[in-house]
């Protein structure tokens, strides 16, 4: 069987299962809430539609709900995180800093240091 054709045949089950699950995570997260907090902080119950807006507000505050890497931990992009490959801000000026003669890095310090409102180190 041509496995091409099956994938179009199921093609359209994919956003009906998505919005399936999305209204039942909206009942688990009613259910919780109502079952919990009330007893446990003296909160008020919450509809099925305020659960599912508090599942949509988390969305927009935390991110993805996937297990992957949110943005701020892709390799290059502000960093290097132990097991992430890649030359991150810190390893481009990480290796500047070692390329620099002593005199250098001297000059660098001072000037960082009069741009910060110190006073230059008199070493």
């Amino acid at each position: 069987m041509n496995q091409r054709h099956t994938y179009r045949k199921r093609f359209w089950m994919f956003p009906i299962f998505g919005f399936a699950a999305a209204l039942l995570l909206g009942a688990i997260v009613r259910w919780l809430w109502n079952a919990i907090l009330p007893e446990l902080l003296n909160t008020n119950p919450i509809s099925y539609w305020q659960a599912v807006g508090l599942i949509v507000l988390c969305r927009i505050l935390f991110g993805n709900f996937g297990g992957g890497p949110g943005r701020w931990r892709k390799p290059g992009f502000g960093g290097n995180f132990p097991g992430e490959g890649g030359p991150g801000f810190g390893a481009s000026w990480r290796n500047k800093w070692m390329d620099m003669t002593d005199e250098d890095r001297k000059k660098f310090k001072q000037e960082m240091r009069k741009r910060c409102g110190k006073r230059p180190e008199n070493e």
